[in-house]
């Protein structure tokens, strides 16, 4: 898709203004090849395609809403031909990709998948559209492209409706569902010994049963973003010598405030990164039972629990902040008594520990987590020595033929 884009010109969409000649005149222009990536490049990309800053902008007039349901439309009818340009310049311009149409009852994603058009329905997704919407007939994108016999498509329409979930299982487990047999979730299962049955815990999962779906939706989105943060941070932390993470700053320790967020948002999603690994594994597959409960119409628990579980977590907050102002202002030093404890206390979970590494129970996903970055940190490692080794190699033969030659003369 992307490919096919540039081909037919797309970049002149987004950089429309840039080679409108008046843009010399406002001092703006497109950054060059010798340009520093930070921050000259880095602000080009972000207003060019994040802020959209260079895309052209109709006049605003009074019937706004009316453009832009003529240019969605318009978009509706041009998604069954081939022709990629023109729907993204609708899109770019405020077309809706989810315009639901009026007369047809259906949207344009309906339209695309029905003519078997698979580039113009992964336009229409990357802005937005919905591949589980039904039109007035019930169906949805999936059954029109099955209906047609465009089986890749209808493939990739799935892969598409169930992309966070699947991403999200694949965090946990290193698996993803087999959409071709129906199998479209995957909720790993922590080990007895690991789950948290706290009421604040059960409180918590009664909360985000309790959300709109759209808030719903936010949520999982920000956990997806989250996901995608520690993954990076890990490959990067794993490639990287000890000598450059101390004498450089390099660590995101949490998302970027993303200015179209609210800020009680953007603060939400920064928080998401004091969670430790069990308490984000626990989020997350609270979110994938929830994703599944409600693509399946399953009713919530009774009303009661709910209130039950919201009292005791009111109370138990109230003893645990009483019992926080009886804290002295400042830590108490320990005494000798005090470290004898610790170190004994410390020997205990550690004789603890190795019995439970010794035995047979189920592996919690924390565990697998730890794991799997201790292996990306050694297979790093190993890489980095490899490399140290071809170079001392090299070394020695230089040195070698240096001798040699000496030798020689």
């Amino acid at each position: 898709m992307v490919e096919t884009l540039y081909n037919n010109g797309a970049n002149s969409i987004w950089e429309h203004s840039l080679l409108d000649p008046a843009s010399i005149m406002s001092g703006r222009r497109k950054a060059n090849p010798q340009d520093k990536v930070h921050p000259n490049k880095a602000e080009f990309i972000r207003a060019k395609y994040q802020m959209l800053a260079f895309v052209h902008r109709l006049p605003c007039r009074d019937d706004d809403s009316v453009t832009a349901k003529d240019l969605s439309k318009q978009l509706h009818s041009s998604v069954r031909t081939g022709n990629l340009e023109t729907c993204l310049r609708l899109l770019s311009l405020g077309a809706q990709a989810n315009f639901f149409h009026p007369e047809k009852g259906n949207t344009p994603l309906h339209v695309a998948s029905k003519a078997g058009q698979i580039l113009q329905a992964e336009l229409l997704a990357v802005y937005g559209a919905d591949p589980g919407t039904q039109d007035s007939s019930g169906k949805t994108p999936v059954d029109y492209a099955r209906q047609g016999g465009h089986h890749e498509l209808a493939e990739r329409l799935v892969e598409i409706q169930y992309e966070l979930t699947d991403r999200l299982a694949f965090y946990l487990c290193g698996r993803k569902p087999d959409h071709k047999n129906g199998q479209h979730f995957i909720i790993p299962q922590m080990a007895e010994s690991s789950l948290d049955l706290s009421d604040l815990a059960k409180a918590a999962k009664k909360k985000l049963q309790s959300l709109s779906n759209h808030l719903f939706e936010e949520l999982a989105m920000d956990v997806y973003d989250e996901v995608d943060r520690r993954e990076t941070d890990a490959v990067w932390l794993a490639t990287q010598n000890h000598s450059t993470l101390v004498t450089e700053t390099t660590v995101v320790p949490f998302l970027p405030v993303n200015p179209e967020y609210s800020s009680t948002r953007n603060q939400g999603r920064q928080k998401l990164a004091r969670f430790n690994a069990h308490e984000f594994a626990t989020l997350v597959i609270d979110i994938l039972s929830d994703a599944k409960r409600r693509q399946q119409g399953s009713p919530l628990s009774s009303s009661k629990d709910n209130v039950e579980l919201i009292l005791k977590t009111i109370n138990n907050q109230h003893t645990i902040e009483s019992q926080d102002n009886d804290q002295p202002d400042y830590d108490s030093v320990a005494s000798d008594e005090d470290t004898d404890l610790e170190a004994t206390a410390s020997k205990a979970n550690r004789q603890k520990s190795l019995d439970s590494d010794l035995s047979d129970g189920p592996v919690t996903v924390q565990e697998f987590m730890e794991v799997k970055n201790a292996l990306v940190a050694s297979e790093a490692k190993i890489q980095q020595l490899m490399k140290v080794n071809n170079n001392l190699s090299d070394e020695l033969r230089i040195m070698q033929k240096k001798l040699l030659g000496k030798d020689a003369n």
